[in-house]
């Protein structure tokens, strides 16, 4: 039955009966972490196996002849089969990338810090030297994207994410007319948290927009583009370098992706795609940071994927141990909540997380309670800017960490603290009235 429609003894009687629920959780005295996207053991071991028998020590000899253990200031930008791996991956040309570190995030913060210091190809000055620098932020969106703006001092201006990406009606009208807006968040494929891919039109829009500032910038954080989860059809996403460089935009996006949640957490490798100019802008400034990422494990993934076909084969796999953890939680929800008129949440076809919004004020209280019953959360108001859900309604679902078992119980735990936190908002609104 609908909440909404019930009067306050009805309420009354269901919270008695979702209290009676809860404690009969807490006495389990659990301790299930979903506050992040974090790969299982599964997962880990999955690959490990994939890893344990490669020698790249002994094998360290790249495609050009050069060895790979060594220094060497002809390979900053990264070894050719990796570039050659995540040009079948980005699809984009080889000499459109560069290879780093096992962390996406590192690129997209170390690029900030080239854009404040320096600017790019097209700026006029650096970034820190403008009056005031502003970024346009789809909400809900990944939290530590924020964190790098609001540790530079960027303002950071809500985007609405709809089913098809941000709103290109308020994204273009911004940055049409204000100088100050310098780029754009974008996690277009699978989304965080939403699960939504990009549509043709709005990464065609994107492309083609018009910008105040010339040095205007897309951070196309492309980490979810082989992470379907196999349950039907994989969606697909428009390439954006060739829709930009069509265009005439060739210069406006810098592509961001890994193999973080692909390899070993924490030791795969990463690539930033864009133009040539671009390119040597990047290496421009890099030589003077570094001889370059790690080469032999450039090399390990290369050899552990030979191509964008091993590379979905893996990923098949990977499904295999997720899928079962949305289905369950999905499934919990829909039994749990459906009709009840407090939530409504994604049903993602891949990446790592699933986005529920409940009723208004109650994130918070849910978060809260979860914790009070072993189920860690990401905090509420994590998926905006400042962590200022406005709102108070929206939470990052991760299913990905805990055991199926453990996916089911954390569900059920969900599920009873939303009913909970919206009940206490029901009745205290008709206590009132």
């Amino acid at each position: 039955m609908n909440y909404c429609n019930m009067n306050i003894e009805q309420l009354s009687h269901e919270k008695a009966l979702v209290e009676k629920k809860l404690e009969g959780y807490k006495k389990l005295e659990l301790d299930l972490a979903m506050s992040r996207g974090i790969p299982n053991a599964a997962m880990i071991e999955l690959t490990a196996e994939l890893f344990k028998d490669i020698d790249v020590y002994s094998n360290r000899i790249g495609l050009d002849g050069t060895d790979l253990g060594t220094y060497n200031q002809g390979l900053l930008s990264g070894i050719k089969e990796a570039k050659i791996l995540f040009s079948e991956l980005l699809c984009i040309n080889v000499e459109n990338i560069i290879i780093g570190g096992n962390s996406s995030l590192n690129l997209m913060f170390d690029m900030f810090s080239q854009l404040m210091l320096h600017g790019n190809c097209d700026s006029d000055r650096p970034w820190c030297h403008e009056d005031k620098l502003k970024f346009l932020c789809p909400v809900p969106g990944y939290d530590r994207h924020f964190s790098i703006c609001e540790y530079m001092g960027i303002e950071m201006i809500n985007i609405p994410l709809g089913p098809n990406g941000p709103d290109m009606d308020i994204v273009e009208e911004l940055a049409a007319n204000d100088s100050s807006i310098k780029g754009i968040w974008c996690v277009p494929q699978y989304s965080n948290p939403t699960g939504i891919t990009y549509s043709d039109e709005t990464v065609k829009r994107l492309a083609s927009m018009k910008t105040a500032a010339k040095d205007f910038r897309i951070f196309w954080d492309n980490a979810y583009n082989v992470h379907h989860l196999f349950t039907g059809t994989c969606d697909s996403l428009t390439n954006i370098f060739d829709q930009c460089t069509n265009h005439g935009n060739g210069n406006r996006v810098y592509i961001f992706t890994s193999t973080s949640k692909v390899s070993i957490p924490g030791s795969g490798i990463s690539a930033i795609g864009a133009s040539v100019e671009n390119i040597s802008d990047i290496l421009s400034r890099m030589k003077m940071q570094t001889i370059g990422y790690d080469k032999l494990n450039m090399l390990r993934h290369a050899i552990a994927f030979p191509g964008k076909d091993a590379v979905n084969e893996h990923m098949k796999k990977v499904a295999d141990i997720l899928a079962p953890n949305f289905n369950i939680t999905l499934e919990i929800m829909e039994n749990e909540l459906a009709g009840k008129g407090i939530a409504s949440w994604s049903s993602p076809g891949g990446g790592y997380f699933i986005s529920f919004d409940g009723l208004k004020n109650t994130a918070s209280r849910i978060v809260e309670l979860c914790e009070e019953h072993g189920v860690k959360l990401t905090p509420a108001g994590a998926p905006f800017p400042y962590r200022k859900d406005p709102d108070d309604s929206n939470i990052r679902i991760a299913p990905t960490y805990p055991s199926y078992e453990e996916m089911k119980t954390a569900a059920g735990i969900f599920t009873e603290c939303v009913k909970m936190a919206s009940l206490e908002i029901l009745i205290g609104d008709k206590n009132e009235q």
